[in-house]
């Protein structure tokens, strides 16, 4: 396993369309615990293969319990609203207040191409929807309808608030 630098906003990698996964060999395999190990590094919650300069459809998500390996994610279904702060290894020390929703439920395959669908509410339902729009070439900043100033960020890391 390998550490992979993590492509900041200003790449132009990020803002292309990621092709499927139509190979489940050793490559992938690398690709996938590369990721993972870079994820884990940068103690972050999701990342996805564009992030790291590959312009494929997977995804690696740490949801505290195990870590979800996701090619060629879908997702099927969503409900319910939450409202919250959001950030991005690529956007690094910048944070916005994003709209998404509570519960996603995704299909996907794993690295040998079996299908399967996981559900997840709150903070991973967050991140699925933000991983998978990397993989269509977006950045949680055009979804954002705030981004917070350092002054505000550090408020609420404090307890107090954005708006005060």
């Amino acid at each position: 396993m390998a550490l992979r630098k993590i492509l900041t906003f200003e790449n132009e990698a990020l803002k292309k369309v990621c092709r499927p996964v139509t190979s489940f060999d050793a490559r992938l395999g690398v690709l996938l615990d590369d990721m993972k190990e870079t994820l884990t590094q940068a103690n972050g919650v999701g990342l996805a293969a564009p992030q790291v300069g590959i312009l494929r459809r997977v995804v690696v998500v740490d949801t505290g319990e195990e870590m979800l390996e996701l090619i060629n994610p879908k997702i099927l279904e969503t409900s319910g609203e939450q409202d919250g702060l959001e950030g991005c290894l690529s956007v690094p020390d910048r944070f916005g207040m994003v709209k998404r929703p509570n519960y996603v439920k995704l299909e996907a395959q794993d690295r040998n191409g079996e299908w399967f669908e996981y559900e997840a509410e709150g903070l991973i339902a967050r991140c699925f929807c933000h991983e998978t729009e990397h993989l269509d070439g977006h950045i949680f900043t055009e979804k954002a309808y705030h981004m917070l100033t350092d002054e505000e960020y550090e408020r609420l890391m404090n307890g107090e608030g954005a708006d005060k």
